[in-house]
């Protein structure tokens, strides 16, 4: 163990404190946070202030037409080209034209004159409005009263909740778009921490170090201190990212969502007094919430996930994930002389990680199809699919089978490519081939 030890220390102490590494643990989880930024911010409605002149030839949208907080409208009768002329001067920002046409469509465009583009959610504003409209006034023209229309009109949002063999219901988050997040990364760095194994392993070899290192030490404690080594590294980097990252996205929650979980609190609250109060609630009291429906749901779902259960997963399922897919590597490594040559071994490496990736898109539309289930109790791709189905809430039975399975297959590929490490990582200048490795797995 002490010869493990010193090349565990080897691997860590080359590697942990490399700038590239030192700047990836921190660089990674700013990038996620500010990616997470830019979404929130990208859902937000953009409200820069907007002075439009409308000039409506049509006749149809005069009074009818309304602003809001930030958009003022005001409407004229003067000529269109002396108003494109004159509208910079007068402190417009917009020009509405409306073509007297629009009812029957046709040449009945619409044009909208501008200094600086007005934005897609002014547009769609607009937008709405002219076509809010329109439906009214033909509906009028045909003898229906738009209000019996817009009052039949009824959202309908189908809340999910799932219920247990007891009977009850079972607390989960339901966010599978979060699992299949978890399970891409998980796809990712265990490809990225398995080939540093292997180009460490092939490196060593073309440069013949490893004929010295061996006289020493067995070439199965080597390859045995390489990989632990590496997955060392990978703990101590997930931790560190894990809580620069958890810090960030506090922050980064409590500025945007601060006011957007005061309401979600008032609407649950709203909604416990129409369950136990039935009809008998006013509901002109009840402050309306349907414009925010969708987003509720989302943090109601972001608030039934339990992080730090899924890290603790993640951690594990990477460990075993590693150890599984580094010792083949690393097998690999030994048997060839160059990257080139290793290409034949690394397709059998590649499809069961690809297999896994896209059944953990699968998991989004259907995380309890057989297919996601055996995905991720298959030890090939159990780490990918499992960290994808995380979120809908997995039995622990099937998280312990799944664990035990990965950590079982680990030793005997260990075993295995032991084989073929002690034989492959001394030979030179021979093109190795799958018949070569099935005899170096029978050597004695």
């Amino acid at each position: 163990m002490s010869k493990i030890g010193l090349i565990i220390g080897r691997e860590l102490k080359s590697r942990l404190f490399n700038k590239t590494f030192i700047i990836m643990t921190i660089l990674a989880p700013l990038l996620i946070t500010g990616f997470l930024a830019f979404i929130i911010k990208m859902t937000q409605s953009e409200k820069r202030d907007q002075n439009v002149l409308v000039i409506d030839d049509s006749k149809l949208f005069t009074d009818k037409l309304s602003g809001n907080d930030y958009i003022s409208l005001s409407f004229s009768n003067q000529k269109l080209e002396d108003a494109v002329e004159k509208f910079h001067e007068k402190g417009y920002t917009c020009l509405l034209w409306i073509a007297p046409t629009i009812i029957e469509g046709g040449a009945g465009a619409t044009k909208l004159y501008y200094k600086k583009s007005p934005g897609y959610a002014f547009q769609t504003y607009i937008k709405d409005q002219l076509e809010k409209i329109i439906y009214e006034n033909k509906l009028k023209a045909n003898n229906i009263d738009p209000n019996i229309i817009l009052n039949s009109r009824q959202s309908v949002k189908i809340i999910l909740e799932k219920v247990n063999d007891k009977g009850k219901p079972e607390e989960q988050s339901g966010f599978g778009f979060l699992g299949f997040i978890s399970g891409a990364i998980m796809f990712m760095f265990i490809l990225l921490y398995g080939m540093m194994v292997f180009r460490s392993v092939m490196e060593e070899k073309t440069s013949r170090i490893v004929e010295v290192i061996v006289s020493s030490v067995k070439p199965f404690e080597l390859m045995l201190g390489k990989i632990i080594g590496v997955a060392i590294l990978g703990i101590i980097q997930f931790i560190t990212m894990g809580i620069i990252t958890f810090t960030l996205t506090t922050v980064l929650s409590t500025i945007f969502l601060k006011d957007m979980n005061s309401q979600l609190k008032v609407f649950e609250q709203q909604q416990e007094l129409v369950k136990k109060n039935g009809a008998n609630v006013d509901f002109k009291q009840l402050e309306k919430f349907d414009d925010k429906l969708e987003l509720f749901d989302l943090l109601k779902k972001l608030n039934k996930i339990n992080f730090l259960e899924v890290f603790i997963c993640f951690v594990l399922f990477f460990i075993g994930g590693y150890l599984f897919y580094s010792s083949i590597l690393a097998a690999i490594g030994s048997a060839v002389d160059s990257e080139a040559d290793s290409q034949q071994f690394m397709m059998p490496v590649m499809i069961p990680l690809m297999i896994g990736y896209f059944l953990s898109t699968k998991t989004i539309m259907d995380p309890d199809s057989s297919s996601v289930f055996w995905g991720s109790i298959i030890p090939f791709t159990s780490p990918i699919v499992m960290m994808s189905r995380i979120t809908n809430g997995v039995p622990l039975w099937e998280l312990v089978t799944s664990l035990s399975l990965l950590f079982a297959s680990f030793i005997v590929t260990t075993w295995l490519a032991g084989k073929i490490y002690r034989t492959g990582i001394l030979m030179y200048g021979k093109k190795t081939g799958w018949r070569e490795i099935g005899k170096w797995l029978f050597y004695k």
